[in-house]
């Protein structure tokens, strides 16, 4: 495994991070467990939860997986760079008005002790901001994040789903307090998806914030299946026709490489400078074993070049993409 600082942090964390979206939803627990066992053993440090796993009424049941998973002891929580989120509902009553997607002090205190709980653990080495909320204040965060770190419950503080001149925003907010604000920023980014490219991206090399692809298969669309036909037919998805004939160009490109399409996609990210790692949100220890190859891919620039003649991207970085 290799690894990387995650953003301008001094943290170290593989390049590859899991994903555990499934886990207590189309993953059982035994499965997760062993996934994680797996995780750790291949060198991957670095795992990504929210406390909204498990979804509605179960929503924190992903949490509480992994927090079961840590008191099997074996050093687990200690050799894991772990990350969760907050943001959204957790269709608890004991929220009153305050349950409703958003940031404020009060639910960030809130749902970070519940985090902290279902997890059986002390601290979050990363705790990100799972959704802008423009209708709260910097001050307002960075007090309460700030008091968080100064407690010890949390390391590191991350965004997710942020525009780029959210993170500047952001970033100068923090600037102006003495304190080091965002280190990552995870964002759906991928092949299909590069519309990041014009000012997520730029933004966060300018801000030294790492970035963190989520859904870089886009759904299962770059997994290879859908040309294999393993994923239905070609006419069940709308998405999938309007991209048919790039998947058919990827796919043949794939196997000139003498590679898996799922693959070549993981490594096309790993070669991408803004990006720390992206999240392989597997289903079972059999798609996990397989992603591990990503990191040995080497992509040259002649087949860098075909895969943006493939999948062509938003046409530069802002604003020079659309002025001058």
């Amino acid at each position: 495994m290799e690894y990387t600082k995650l953003g301008r942090s001094g943290l170290q964390v593989s390049r590859l991070c899991l994903g555990t979206m499934n886990f207590g939803v189309s993953t059982e627990e035994k499965e997760a467990f062993a996934i994680m066992d797996a995780a750790l053993d291949a060198g991957i440090t670095f795992f990504d939860t929210a406390n909204i796993y498990g979804w509605r009424e179960n929503a924190g049941l992903t949490e509480e997986i992994i927090g079961r998973w840590f008191a099997q002891g074996e050093n687990r929580r200690e050799r894991t760079v772990l990350a969760t989120k907050v943001y959204g509902d957790m269709h608890n009553n004991v929220d009153g008005p305050n349950h409703q997607p958003g940031l404020s002090s009060y639910k960030i205190r809130r749902h970070l002790e519940d985090s902290l709980r279902r997890l059986q653990t002390d601290h979050i080495e990363l705790y990100q901001m799972h959704h802008v909320d423009r209708s709260v204040g910097w001050d307002e965060l960075w007090n309460s994040f700030s008091h968080l770190q100064m407690q010890g419950k949390i390391g590191y503080v991350g965004a997710s789903n942020f525009a780029g001149w959210d993170l500047a925003v952001a970033q100068g907010e923090a600037k102006a307090r003495g304190l080091l604000g965002l280190v990552s920023e995870q964002h759906k980014y991928n092949l299909l998806t590069r519309l990041p490219e014009l000012e997520v991206l730029p933004s966060a090399q300018a801000h030294g914030i790492g970035v963190i692809p989520w859904s870089p298969l886009d759904g299962g669309s770059l997994s290879g299946n859908i040309r294999r036909g393993d994923a239905g037919s070609r006419s069940g998805d709308q998405r999938w026709e309007k991209h048919w004939e790039q998947l058919e160009q990827y796919g043949k490109l794939c196997d000139e490489l003498g590679e898996t399409e799922d693959l070549v996609s993981l490594a096309w990210l790993l070669h991408q400078p803004a990006v720390t790692a992206p999240i392989i949100g597997v289903r079972t220890l059999e798609q996990f074993e397989r992603s591990l190859r990503a990191v040995e891919i080497k992509l040259d620039e002649s087949a860098l070049k075909r895969i943006d003649e493939i999948f062509p991207g938003p046409g530069g970085e802002a604003p020079s993409a659309y002025a001058w």
